[in-house]
């Protein structure tokens, strides 16, 4: 007896979003911000849901946009289409940076900004310890959930490490690789299925 296997229907996500959470775009979501990205959810709620895209670095640096901000080599990436004259951040950092949000684990969304340029001046944040974005990716109530059920993105737990030193575009396959299983089918999947 034959069986048929969709690979690239997202059967069930097993995992709830969730604040902490990772989304992964299947492989032929075409949207281009979104294209081949992977989220981190900041927050999700009611009210919505928002996020940053982890794998998709920008050339620019921070003091091209905030010119008095310190000389730094920390890498930023375009974090969503949504306010893109918006700078924002994640960090490791805790209650050092006051008025953070904690996100899961040791994970805070952003806090005083006055304060991390002074910690940067100084010299005592370092790039394993915060990641800085463009823009913001934002979902209203339930449209998220309406995206996960029309299998545009696949939920996954994450760890600190992947969460903070991701920012390169190879990311999305990697950690399908890391998956296992159809997965692999979708790292080498095309990115325009007609070239198939």
């Amino acid at each position: 007896m034959r069986s048929e296997i969709d690979y690239f229907k997202i059967e069930a996500n097993h995992v709830a979003p969730e604040q902490g959470n990772i989304l992964i775009a299947e492989p032929f979501l075409a949207d281009n911000y979104f294209k081949r990205s992977i989220v981190y959810l900041v927050g999700h709620g009611v009210e919505g849901s928002v996020g940053f895209i982890l794998n998709k670095p920008v050339s620019m640096k921070i003091v091209d946009l905030i010119p008095d901000f310190p000389s730094n080599d920390f890498s930023l990436s375009l974090g969503g289409p949504v306010s893109p004259n918006t700078i924002h951040y994640i960090h490791t950092l805790g209650d050092i940076i006051p008025d953070s949000v904690r996100v899961k684990d040791d994970i805070y969304w952003s806090g005083d900004f006055d304060v991390v340029k002074q910690l940067i001046a100084a010299k005592q944040i370092n790039k394993s310890q915060i990641r800085f974005f463009i823009g913001y990716s934002g979902w209203s109530p339930g449209q998220l959930e309406n995206e996960i059920d029309q299998n545009s993105w696949l939920i996954h737990h994450s760890n600190n490490n992947f969460i903070m030193k991701n920012d390169k575009e190879h990311a999305w396959s990697k950690i399908l690789y890391d998956m296992g299983g159809k997965y692999i089918m979708w790292a080498n999947s095309p990115e325009n299925p007609s070239m198939n």
